[in-house]
């Protein structure tokens, strides 16, 4: 860097200037005196230093990315829920017919579900999808009971709670049977199941998780 600084001009490039070239002292010395001249503030030392050619290391930070608050929505509590009666049916609301196209959707739900509900279809594999399955717009019919009052009981699931049935009948009376100690029949395409409500004492998003035992039980 210096040598350039203070090398002498070319002769043609003194010609087209109209310069007289100097010598290699002359030079450093106007050089000296034109920087000093420039920053009066700065030491000699520092002048020279930024003649000096040097290579600067500068490290690399990366830059830490600020996580993002995500702002949760909070839901209703379930004391909020019962005081709105978010999900009460009102009795206008109370008609079989009302739901029947609730219960064509479930089947081809089903069907879906099941891959056609085909004749060589195993049915302990169809046994296990539905256990797993949402029963929102089945028909049931309570096969089995303690309480021989349920027993015969047919309606469409309208709502299912981890302890109870919420089902319409065909009389467009609203029905709510707990599971425990009954045993529902669900029929679709010639399909049987029979369902065991004291093992299925679950919430429908709990049973899509849940692993039931191949082994049937005669316990209600």
């Amino acid at each position: 860097m210096e040598k350039m600084i203070y090398s002498k001009l070319p002769p043609l490039a003194t010609q087209q200037l109209g310069i007289q070239p100097q010598g290699s002292k002359q030079a450093e010395a106007f050089v000296k005196a034109f920087l000093k001249h420039s920053m009066p503030k700065m030491k000699d030392e520092a002048i020279q230093d930024k003649l000096t050619r040097k290579a600067v290391v500068l490290r690399h930070y990366r830059r830490r990315k600020k996580k993002e608050k995500r702002n949760k929505t909070k839901g209703f509590s379930a004391k909020q829920r019962r005081d709105m009666q978010l999900f009460e049916i009102k009795p206008e609301q109370q008609k079989y017919e009302l739901f029947l196209p609730l219960h064509e959707l479930w089947k081809q739900y089903i069907r879906d579900l099941c891959n056609g509900l085909r004749p060589e279809a195993q049915p302990q594999m169809i046994q296990t999808k539905l256990l797993k399955a949402d029963l929102h717009g089945a028909i049931v019919t309570v096969t089995k009971s303690k309480c021989p009052s349920y027993v015969g009981v047919t309606g469409i699931i309208l709502q299912e709670m981890k302890h109870i049935f919420k089902i319409i009948t065909k009389e467009d009376k609203l029905k709510i049977i707990p599971k425990f100690n009954n045993v529902f029949s669900i029929e679709i395409d010639g399909f049987i199941s029979y369902i065991y409500g004291s093992k299925f004492q679950l919430r429908a998003s709990e049973r899509s998780a849940k692993k039931f035992k191949v082994k049937g039980t005669i316990d209600l």
